[in-house]
């Protein structure tokens, strides 16, 4: 790559938002928290054990705003300028686009082949662009799709070029008409365009009921006598780009992937299937950045290529030092304000740090990076130091690290050293590919271990994340408008919880691993906030239990009799931290153009995965570590979403113009997510209850003050705070709670209090 004067200006900038105003709030807030604390300790020894519980409870909290008061003091951005790429790098690096897709069933073809067309149209030379898609279901289904969507691949690309179309998935781009203004020439080529992509909708449609063109093609002999977890690897190149001059009627290549599974062997779920796809495109591409996209979140923004590449090549930024570069994970659906929320603030903060966490999505990686490399072995130009050299280009430390394939091994050198890519033909490395994707290809390598993919978590990102800080690198985070990549998150309900508590148990077992923050606090080279930063993110799980037993408390005073909450003065303590919470929280959410009601909704679904979801990871994470059983990573069930305001303008291109009648309805089933959430409703009903009729007063006090108003007040906010669990009592269908739940809830409430009683 060639530079161009330096006096030009720079490709990227680092922002840095410092407001000083949020910062005395949030220091407000702890000083609360630890007065509580502080007033508690001196009246332990007149109060009974609810206040030593509450006390516990409250130091957990202190502890995790404590923990966010750090991560926002610097928040931080980057901001590229792509249109000033051309003039300061006269040949751009060549990306490999990887997308992971495990089942058919779960994971809609037609919306892995949106995801697909919307990369191969992005504006970046096509002959410096691969796109991998890796199906860990081996589906010929999702095959058959694929090959299809390549075809009309070839109409995409140039329409989206032709006329710089800004939303470059078809699903989304078509949902609305082309402006009248628009020439009589746009207006054909848009029919036209929409007529194919119909066409291969209905293609999709009618093979997923009829297996007939299995049969029909030599191609999809491969799949015969194939299971999802029992096949051969597969290795398909499905379209190759011999043009090799980047015009824009150019489609970049297409390899379709499926490694080897067998029943007995261990295949780390989606770190596998990446450590494959890096393999694979070693071999093929071998381009020295690689592009990370889960199989529903579609590139929304045509420049984020060259968005990446603003910081990657970047002198002034020290380059040598970033190690990936992520984008925020946007969605076009309504049930993600909260994580949009969440990373405006806790993931600008964190950036300011060290760098982004890689959140698994929208992520752009260094291949050298990936293969192990530490901060310490380059030099300052970026090159390889001699000491890395001769412990890293040694050929017998490269197989005994990366396997026993030769063609492996010589493309690792040359990723290393950061040699061009041989323009080969893509067929001559299949043979190679279909080696390295053998079950017992990684057995005695250090893949899933320091290279590629880390293993040990079903939460794969934050684990190779913290790995990658440990060893000195720093990342960037990008913010564009509009948002680069958009996905739909799953409806609240037993899917939003399985994702949750797939999510809280990966994440601790993180926390319980090598790569522990509390481990390599003093004896890494990770930055001790960016330390802080991962406790927070791994404790997540951990915080179900004092929530679940606040959310409790107020109602077991109410029917014990006995104070949670201070009196007369210092009852302004509880008061001001509520108010305060809820004020600060508010203007977070309404600040980035959310409703009070979003805010309210984000409040109660945070405390329903916290008690319902992430409590389930707490005994996952218990049976693995005493070896009892291990953690299982199931697929999130993604949809085709049926409403949706299509058009490439908006700040997230959300259903606002058209929103869903069921939009924000929280589904249930008879999985025991939600017998906890059912269970705090009902304890808190039959609280309120008994002290509206001053059952209250019938309890004896055993030391310390009586339950009042501050108690019933606290048990009213629960009920209000899990209010979808209070209509699923009384709803049908999928929005009601399953009888069969209700009543183990309604056994457990009445054993609560008489208990309390």
């Amino acid at each position: 790559m060639a530079y161009s004067s330096s006096s030009l200006p720079p490709l990227c900038e680092k922002i840095s938002y410092k407001n000083y105003f949020l910062r005395a709030v949030d220091l407000t807030i702890l000083g609360l928290l630890f007065s509580l604390l502080l007033y508690r300790i001196l009246l332990m020894n007149q109060n009974n054990t609810v206040w030593v519980v509450a006390f516990l409870c409250e130091s957990f909290f202190s502890f995790i705003w404590l923990l966010i008061t750090c991560i926002k003091w610097s928040p931080a951005a980057y901001k590229s300028y792509p249109e000033r790429l051309d003039e300061r790098v006269h040949d751009l690096p060549s990306v490999d686009m990887f997308v992971t897709t495990a089942d058919p069933v779960r994971e809609p073809p037609i919306l892995v082949a949106n995801t697909l067309l919307s990369l191969l149209a992005l504006n970046y030379p096509a002959n410096k662009l691969a796109c991998y898609v890796s199906d860990d279901g081996c589906s010929p289904l999702t095959y058959f799709s694929l090959k299809e969507a390549s075809k009309f691949a070839k109409i995409w690309v140039p329409f989206c070029k032709k006329y710089n179309v800004k939303v470059r998935a078809p699903f989304r781009y078509f949902l609305n008409p082309p402006v009248p203004t628009e020439s009589s020439e746009f207006s054909k080529d848009w029919e036209m365009t929409k007529r194919e992509y119909e066409k291969l909708s209905r293609k999709v449609e009618d093979a997923t009921g009829d297996s007939h063109w299995l049969d029909a093609e030599d191609d999809f002999e491969a799949f015969s006598n194939t299971k999802p977890n029992d096949h051969s690897t597969i290795v398909k190149v499905v379209w190759e780009n011999k043009g090799g001059v980047g015009e824009e009627n150019e489609v970049p290549h297409f390899v379709y992937i499926s490694r080897e599974k067998r029943p007995n062997y261990l295949h780390h779920y989606k770190a596998g299937a990446m450590n494959f796809l890096v393999r694979v495109s070693g071999l093929m591409t071998n381009a020295p950045y690689m592009l990370n996209v889960d199989c529903d979140m579609y590139a929304n923004e045509a420049d984020v290529v060259r968005q990446a590449m603003c910081i990657f090549l970047q002198k002034s930024v020290n380059s040598k030092h970033c190690a990936f570069v992520q984008y925020p994970q946007d969605f076009y659906d309504s049930n993600a304000d909260e994580l949009t929320v969440l990373q405006s603030y806790l993931g600008q903060g964190i950036a300011g740090i060290q760098g982004p966490i890689y959140a698994g999505s929208g992520c752009f990686h260094t291949r050298r990076v990936m293969y192990g490399l530490s901060i310490d072995d380059l030099e300052e130009d970026g090159s390889l130091s001699s000491v890395a050299a001769r412990k890293y280009l040694a050929e017998e430390n490269l197989e005994r690290e990366f396997g026993n394939s030769k063609e492996m091994v010589k493309s690792v050198v040359e990723a290393l050293q950061r040699k061009p890519n041989p323009q080969n033909t893509l067929a001559n490395s299949l043979e190679a590919a279909q080696e390295v994707g053998h079950c017992h290809y990684e057995y005695q390598t250090i893949w899933g271990k320091t290279i590629g993919w880390l293993y040990e978590s079903t939460a794969e990102d934050a684990n190779t994340s913290i790995g990658i800080h440990s060893r000195g690198w720093t990342s960037s985070y990008i913010s564009p408008e509009p948002p680069a990549f958009l996905g739909a998150m799953p409806p609240g309900g037993p899917e939003a919880m399985l994702q949750q508590r797939r999510w809280a148990t990966g994440l601790l077992e993180v926390l319980f691993n090598k790569q522990s923050p509390l481990i390599g606090m003093f004896c890494r080279k990770i930055r001790f906030r960016q330390t802080l930063a991962y406790l927070y993110i791994f404790t997540w799980g951990l915080r179900s239990i004092p929530e679940l037993f606040y959310c409790l408390l107020p109602a077991y005073c109410l029917l014990h009799n006995s104070a949670l909450f201070p009196k007369g003065v210092y009852l302004g303590i509880i008061v001001t931290l509520v108010g305060m919470h809820c004020l600060y929280t508010l203007w977070e959410f309404m600040s980035l153009g959310f409703s009070v009601q979003s805010w309210f909704v984000s409040q109660s679904f945070w405390r329903i995965k916290t008690t319902c979801s992430w409590l389930f990871s707490i005994p996952d994470i218990i049976l693995k570590l005493l070896g009892i059983s291990k953690t299982v990573f199931i697929v999130t069930k993604k949809t085709m979403p049926k409403t949706m305001s299509g058009s490439g303008s908006g700040k997230s291109q959300r259903e606002d113009d058209c929103p869903n009648k069921d939009s924000g309805k929280f589904e249930f089933d008879g999985s025991l997510y939600f017998l906890p959430g059912t269970f705090i409703v009902l304890v808190n009903l039959a609280a309120i209850a008994g002290f509206s009729v001053g059952l209250h007063r019938l309890s004896h006090r055993h030391g310390g003050g009586s339950s009042g108003l501050a108690e019933a007040c606290g048990s009213i906010l629960v009920v209000m705070l899990f209010l979808p669990f209070l209509k699923g009592m009384f709803g049908k269908g999928k929005y009601g709670i399953p009888l069969s739940t209700i009543s183990k809830a309604a056994f457990l409430a009445v054993l609560f209090v008489v208990f309390a009683l």
